[in-house]
């Protein structure tokens, strides 16, 4: 008997193996059809998917045998994986000085007949082998030895989709963690900011009150731009802790609305915009959400709707209907419009596409950002339809 020797590039074949995380995994259905398609088409009793640790071989599926691994120094499969040509057979292992007196051959399961065909990875080494075992002696034919390789190729696509896809978890799992991570720094470092920003705001006009009349026109106009740059940047703090508590919102728990109320609330919190019509149009009398999601999308998309409205008279409607599965919202404006080159950049955080609003103020494009984190968290779809001239309407679903 002559055993297997380990692979040219031993050390990374069995890194290359490893990082596919499918040693000691479960049965799995994918790879059970693919030895039982392979038996059939070669006719033999036993089919394999061996993947060749560093001291034995490992069945992932073992058709027709009820070994999970054998060592691997007197496998076949070792031997295959060292083998230059895409398919190592053994018609007659009884009659091969390798193998005639095999363990694996002169006691269970006998095997006479083998046929494998190494599971190549794309970095061109071998993890193992996709083989047929019989216990009579046996010669494949042509179309059998082509099936047997596009069946190999195909075991490797299987493992290829497994790795691409826990690659994929595991990116998915970092990136969130590094968002939630993002998140609370920027909820903690607006917090710090905000208690020096009132102090330096306060100070500000405390200085303009007191020494305003005997400040020249300069300096009083430095005064403004120093208060109006605060200002900005509280709003700027204001927004980023209102986008990093988008998650928050989440938590808290859904109540009866009344359209009625909902209508109130929204007139109180907009009633010093004296050129304002607002109006509700619903068949609902009432609904069943998170009312502060609900507030938080719809309070920044009405206020979108005033800032950016540029009509002597503001006209806002808001809609919501709904059916067994969702709730439909709208909020429509009779503002300039959007371009249509604009109308995705306005969902991305800190895209502004607008230079300043009717006040004259410029914005920091957070609003809409928040507004499409909380629908997506809740499972609905945000779109908006807009012509230039006319006006817009975002179209926003929250589940029920």
């Amino acid at each position: 008997m002559i055993l297997a020797q380990p692979h040219e590039k031993e050390q990374e074949r069995l890194k290359e193996l490893e990082s596919f995380s499918i040693l000691r995994t479960i049965p799995e259905l994918d790879y059970d059809d693919l030895t039982a398609i392979a038996a059939q088409i070669c006719d033999t009793p036993i089919s394999l998917v061996s993947l060749l640790e560093a001291d034995c071989q490992w069945f992932k599926s073992h058709h027709g045998l009820d070994l999970q691994e054998t060592p691997r120094n007197i496998s076949f499969c070792g031997h295959a994986i060292n083998q230059p040509s895409d398919i190592f057979i053994v018609e007659d292992a009884t009659k091969d000085e390798r193998f005639f007196d095999n363990p694996l051959v002169t006691g269970p399961p006998y095997i006479q007949f083998y046929a494998g065909v190494s599971l190549m990875s794309d970095n061109g080494l071998p993890l193992g082998t996709l083989c047929v075992v019989g216990n009579e002696p046996k010669t494949l034919t042509n179309k059998q030895i082509q099936s047997l390789k596009a069946l190999s190729r195909q075991t490797m696509n299987v493992l290829n989709l497994r790795k691409s896809k826990l690659e994929l978890e595991k990116a998915l799992k970092e990136l969130l963690a590094k968002n939630q991570e993002l998140d609370r720094f920027a909820s903690i470092a607006a917090h710090d900011i905000k208690s020096p920003l009132a102090g330096i705001q306060g100070m500000i006009m405390l200085f303009t009150e007191q020494y305003r009349s005997v400040l020249d026109e300069h300096a009083n106009e430095m005064l403004s731009l120093i208060q109006n740059s605060s200002e900005q940047l509280q709003s700027l703090i204001e927004g980023i802790l209102m986008y990093s508590k988008g998650d928050n919102i989440l938590q808290d728990e859904k109540s009866t609305i009344k359209i009625s109320e909902l209508e109130k609330d929204m007139l109180e919190l907009f009633s010093s915009e004296t050129k304002l019509n607002f109006t509700v149009n619903s068949q609902l009398e009432e609904i069943t959400t998170n009312p502060v999601a609900l507030k938080q999308v719809l309070l920044n998309l009405i206020a979108n709707g005033i800032k950016y409205n540029d009509k002597d008279h503001i006209n806002i409607e808001l809609g919501i209907s709904g059916d067994t599965k969702n709730y439909y919202f709208y909020v429509s404006d009779n503002g300039p419009g959007i371009p249509q080159e604009n109308r995705e950049k306005i969902f991305r955080i800190f895209e502004v596409t607008t230079q300043t609003d009717r006040y004259g103020e410029t914005g920091h494009g957070i609003g809409l950002a928040t507004v499409k984190k909380i629908v997506d968290k809740f499972g609905g779809d945000l779109t908006v339809d807009s012509e230039l001239g006319q006006g817009s309407k975002f179209c926003f679903t929250f589940k029920k």
